[in-house]
């Protein structure tokens, strides 16, 4: 075997194990920040939900009395059609 030939096929071997060693690498680096990606995703997905607190039970607590207020208007005309029935 001549000397090109086989500096040919140690070359292309070698070549190889290095492309399969930086192709693992990549996907593992992609992986890596698409994982990141997400977490950050569910981080702002949770600050979110924590901000809107606040101003959902200001909007529920308007709403209860809204409906107490009802309620009471409510009683009020049944015992006024009570009354005339």
């Amino acid at each position: 075997m001549s000397e090109s030939v086989y500096f040919t096929i140690l070359c292309l071997g070698l070549g190889t194990i290095l492309l399969i060693f930086g192709v693992r690498y990549a996907s593992a680096a992609m992986q890596a920040r698409a994982r990141a990606a997400g977490e950050d995703g569910y981080r702002r997905l949770a600050e979110t939900a924590v901000a809107a607190q606040p101003v959902t039970a200001a909007a529920l607590s308007s709403i209860q009395s809204t409906l107490a207020d009802v309620d009471t208007r409510l009683a009020a005309v049944e015992k006024i059609l009570k009354d005339v029935g």
